[in-house]
């Protein structure tokens, strides 16, 4: 089973802000098109989106470059899927990617009636996945502090 998605496109002249450069908007879309995919792929299973978390824009994407989206799943619990999602641009011109992007959302797998369903455990092997577990653990632990704080607001 694949745990890995990647998209690859051209950014258009539709995807422009008012700075001359890719819209957030446009942006946060293709991360969620590609970590629905990485999430639905590797659950098969219809998946709703239920945490965006910590989304970073280190800089901006250019119209007419390359774009690269890259989705993974990092963790799983029982229904839940931890997808670690990072997005680069290229000029045409030029071979490298540079990181743009990075974010880690969570998918829930869910059946036709809206009730989640159980996903296949994902067993990090290679020393990168093993870091990235750990990393999606310790973002659920602060996620939990998070919405300690949060609750005599909610």
């Amino acid at each position: 089973m694949n745990h890995k998605t990647i998209f690859q496109f051209i950014s258009e002249p539709a995807d422009v802000n008012y700075g001359g450069n890719v819209h957030g908007g446009s942006v946060m879309k293709w991360i969620d098109q590609a970590g629905y995919a990485c999430a639905s792929s590797w659950s098969s299973s219809y998946c709703v989106t239920v945490y965006v978390g910590g989304i970073r824009f280190y800089s901006p994407i250019k119209i007419g470059h390359i774009v690269k989206v890259e989705a993974q799943v990092i963790y799983t619990g029982s229904t839940s899927m931890h997808i670690a999602i990072n997005v680069f641009s290229r000029n045409i011109k030029r071979q490298e990617f540079e990181k743009k992007t990075h974010c880690i959302i969570v998918f829930v797998a869910v059946d036709d009636e809206g009730a989640p369903v159980k996903v296949p455990k994902f067993n990090a092997t290679t020393d990168d996945e093993k870091q990235m577990e750990q990393y999606a653990i310790k973002l659920m632990d602060l996620r939990k502090q998070i919405e300690t704080e949060m609750q005599p607001f909610l």
